[in-house]
């Protein structure tokens, strides 16, 4: 990565901030917070601000933008969801989806900067293929955790299942990621261009 510059720290202190606010909606709105099996799993924009982090800034600054975010809540600050910090909270049944964050910006960076001309098609794409990591990865660690130290019995398939609202939720997001992203590059094009080619080039 070459040296980062003023505007790059700008775009990737934002998005930290911005999913620290996206893990946080059910704290003033603990109605939407959804019970499965024995946890809880938060409603929450991060999957949303992870593919944009990843449309916007590249797979670098992108992933980038993810790792800080990770640090700073293993660090102590409470910017998981629910206000959780410290490294345990990685540990919990939807600790996989705040590790997947750092993937999902990475790839979803890493279409984008090699599509050869941006497009609505090219930008849901990307956007879909992180909703794909997203829930992989954070699906598949829910399952592991519940069935081993939270020794709560639920077969792959239920995990699946009951994700199913937030799918479609992070879906239509993503979707919307990938329409933000054609609005931002057409109207803030100076910015967007030097977001992307300073750090991704």
């Amino acid at each position: 990565m070459s040296k980062l510059k003023t505007v790059d720290l700008t775009f990737g202190a934002v998005f930290v901030c911005l999913m620290a606010i996206g893990a946080n909606i059910t704290v003033w709105f603990p109605v939407l917070a959804v019970p499965i099996g024995g946890a809880t799993v938060p409603v929450s924009l991060q999957t949303f601000f992870a593919i944009l982090a990843g449309l916007m800034l590249g797979r670098k600054l992108g992933s980038l933008s993810m790792i800080v975010y990770t640090l700073v809540g293993v660090a102590g600050v409470p910017v998981f969801a629910n206000l959780q910090a410290g490294p345990m909270a990685l540990a919990t049944p939807t600790g996989g989806f705040i590790i997947s964050f750092i993937c999902v910006a990475f790839i979803v960076g890493w279409i984008a900067d090699f599509a050869k001309k941006p497009s609505i098609a090219m930008y849901t794409f990307a956007a879909l293929i992180g909703l794909i990591v997203n829930y992989g990865i954070g699906v598949s660690f829910l399952y592991l955790s519940m069935n081993t130290w939270l020794e709560l019995s639920i077969t792959y398939s239920l995990a699946w299942k009951g994700m199913i609202p937030f799918l479609i939720k992070d879906g239509a997001l993503a979707c919307l990621a990938a329409v933000f992203m054609i609005s931002f590059a057409k109207r803030v094009p100076y910015a967007f261009r030097t977001a992307r080619t300073s750090t991704n080039g």
